[in-house]
């Protein structure tokens, strides 16, 4: 599965993307297990970030595969 980070979560994981192994169909939440075993600061956005699957917004039920290509969308604001 490929990881994407945009904004604030490209600056505090220090890639702007990287690179996961999951053996089988997983939901967003073990996404966020994984990311955040990777790269521990980035839990902190849990609540705030969006998951994207495949270029779709993702919800708590979405199921993961290792072909995903999953982004991590901070909030952004403007006018």
């Amino acid at each position: 599965m490929r990881i994407l980070f945009f904004g604030q979560t490209k600056d505090v994981s220090g890639a702007a993307e990287m690179k996961i192994n999951i053996p089988t169909p997983v939901d967003a939440d073990e996404v966020w297990s994984k990311i955040s075993a990777a790269h521990p600061k980035l839990a902190a956005f849990r609540k705030t970030a969006r998951l994207a699957r495949n270029g779709e917004y993702a919800g708590p039920d979405t199921q993961f595969t290792d072909a995903d290509e999953v982004a991590l969308i901070p909030p952004v604001s403007g006018g």
